[in-house]
């Protein structure tokens, strides 16, 4: 169970957090997992929402570093090309969808994902 699934229904999270929530998803384009870690590491004690999608962020980030070394790996059976490309347009078609809700005030979880911080 999520940390928002805890929360009131009646919770909605402020312009300021809905912001810095997308940004942990968005800034992966840029910066990696280090714009999520940033941002989990500073609003994870002033906000649930934000911790929450920071948090989500950073493990596919882990996640998806994992599988693209392993699909390097594969590259010498050729297989570990296409899963390169699959990889690539999972992760940026999942970030879009979670910036999406994070802008929504919404939870999203990431499919495929190792749970590393919570």
């Amino acid at each position: 169970m999520s940390v928002l699934d805890q929360m009131e229904d009646s919770f909605e999270p402020s312009q300021d957090e809905k912001t810095m929530a997308l940004l942990s998803h968005v800034l992966t384009f840029v910066a990696g997992f280090l714009a999520p870690l940033i941002i989990y590491l500073i609003k994870k004690d002033e906000s649930a929402f934000v911790r929450a999608h920071a948090a989500e962020s950073l493990n596919f980030q882990i996640s998806l570093t994992i599988y693209c070394i392993a699909a390097v790996i594969l590259i010498i059976v050729v297989v570990g090309i296409f899963l390169l490309i699959g990889l690539g347009l999972a992760a940026f078609v999942l970030v879009i969808l979670a910036t999406i809700k994070a802008s929504e005030g919404k939870d999203f979880k990431y499919p495929f994902t190792i749970r590393f911080v919570e």
